[in-house]
């Protein structure tokens, strides 16, 4: 038997491959399928089926791509309702892999249709238990993401505290959870960094799985520090339900190189989005007038997902060249399917010819505090997470969570010199991108963020408070 985690750092998510006796299964994978494909090809194995714990909120799942490939079988747990050929499991049913069997567990909380898949190995030993969004290390999955009617978060915390207790909890402590994400997801609040551990371990430190917890306790805790989820959370949720168009088709559309005289071209003709994904101690120094910068180098996938609103929108792309396949791929993971080009030859490929170009104002932590003396009224926006200010942030910033950014820009006025940051330049360059699209034009990034302006050790800081949610 071969169990593999295939960990995706930039959307917090692990993927993970089985194989026994040349049969091979794939939980929860992400929307491209041809390194799944290879994987199996290695082991000479052919898949059997492709298991999935959830509707995934927050990526577009691979499922119906891979199953059309390798002939598998799409496998849900029970009252799972998809409009497309799958097997919804019973609970408790026993899927055979080879020597070994997988068991299906509803455990209904995260979302009603929730399961976790228990592999038994050749010994008939329970191993493994895959936990999709119903326990992580160190938390367990936010119950607020599928409420409709009379289903709250508090009803569904209440069906979460009871799978965890009597369908995960009473397993032995030397199963290994192997969990659907770890530290950086937005669907739980507070997960470690580890993406793997004993059951037994996560009894003892777990705070969801405190032995003497009575469930009014558990929902209280699960719920307090919950913020709202991202807006794409719902959308990539219904075409995991509903289908979508095959990721061949969606690279075929998009991989199209342009000149930057067809890029200009099909930008004034279209309502299409400039997607720049330099890393934004680029993009500052110039990039294509209205162009939004989202650097792959962070966590491009979900600030994607939680910026851009309409899934349909059709974007072109300015990167790095050699990178366009590659944003493509993760774009598509969480919906946005109708990228229609890209700059070729990248930005410097647009300076080259000549064309308009705009810039951002940036200056170092010393120069703010310079500033600042000068003019102690000079706003200064703090555009991280509620989360991340209220723990610890600068006395005087307001803040501008880049999550909310249509709430937090009514916070400006557009006509004074206004300083940006967030906590090492990433968030801060995306915040002014977008608002100078909209007509903000005094908007100023300060390099480095909060960790250089904390460590001149010239400005006045609130005393760090440990924060509950890292949403």
């Amino acid at each position: 038997m071969k169990i593999e985690q295939i960990y995706t750092g930039c959307l917090a998510h692990g993927a993970y491959y089985i194989e026994s006796n040349g049969e091979a299964a794939i939980i929860d994978p992400l929307r491209e399928f041809a390194p799944y494909m290879e994987r199996a090809a290695k082991d000479h194995a052919k898949f059997k089926y492709v298991l999935e714990t959830h509707f995934h909120a927050d990526f577009v799942s691979g499922h119906l791509d891979l199953a059309k490939e390798s002939g598998a079988e799409i496998v849900f747990g029970p009252t799972a309702q998809p409009e497309f050929k799958a097997h919804v499991a019973t609970d408790g049913e026993i899927l055979t892999l080879g020597k070994i069997k997988i068991k299906v567990l509803h455990t209904p909380g995260h979302t009603m249709e929730s399961s976790c898949f228990l592999v038994i190995d050749e010994n008939g030993k329970d191993y493994a238990v895959f936990t999709g969004d119903t326990l992580f290390i160190g938390d367990v999955g936010r119950p607020d993401l599928a409420q409709k009617g009379a289903i709250t978060q508090e009803v569904l915390a209440g069906y979460l505290y009871d799978s965890l207790r009597n369908k995960i909890m009473n397993l032995s402590d030397e199963v290994i959870v192997f969990p659907g994400h770890g530290a950086g997801s937005a669907c739980g609040k507070n997960m470690s960094d580890e993406t793997t551990d004993t059951l037994g371990h996560q009894k003892m430190s777990n705070y969801a799985l405190r032995s003497n917890m009575t469930k009014e306790e558990f929902v209280k805790e699960v719920l307090t520090g919950l913020m709202p989820p991202p807006a794409y959370f719902p959308k990539n949720a219904a075409m995991n339900k509903k289908g979508y168009e095959s990721f061949t088709e969606v690279m075929h559309r998009g991989a199209k190189p342009l000149t930057p005289e067809m890029f200009k071209m099909v930008a004034a003709e279209t309502d299409a989005m400039i997607l720049d994904t330099r890393k934004p101690e680029e993009f500052i120094k110039g990039f294509i007038p209205n162009a939004i910068n989202i650097g792959l180098d962070g966590n491009f996938a979900p600030w994607a997902g939680a910026l851009i609103p309409d899934l349909k929108q059709e974007i072109l792309i300015v990167c790095e060249p050699g990178n366009e396949e590659e944003v493509i791929t993760r774009l598509s993971r969480v919906g946005y399917d109708f990228t229609i080009g890209y700059l070729d030859g990248g930005f410097e490929s647009w300076m080259k010819g000549k064309h308009e170009v705009d810039a951002i104002e940036s200056v170092s932590a010393e120069e703010v505090y310079k500033l600042t003396g000068n003019d102690p009224s000079l706003p200064i926006m703090d555009v991280r997470k509620k989360s991340e200010y209220d723990a610890e942030h600068l006395l005087n910033a307001v803040n501008a969570p880049l999550d909310f950014v249509n709430d937090s820009m009514t916070k400006i006025d557009r006509n004074k010199k206004t300083l940006v940051h967030c906590a090492g330049g990433y968030r801060s360059v995306i915040f002014i991108s977008i608002l100078k699209a909209r007509g903000y034009n005094n908007l100023v990034n300060i390099a480095g963020g909060f960790k250089a302006l904390k460590d001149t050790g010239k400005f006045k800081v609130s005393d760090y408070v440990a924060p509950t949610t890292m949403l």
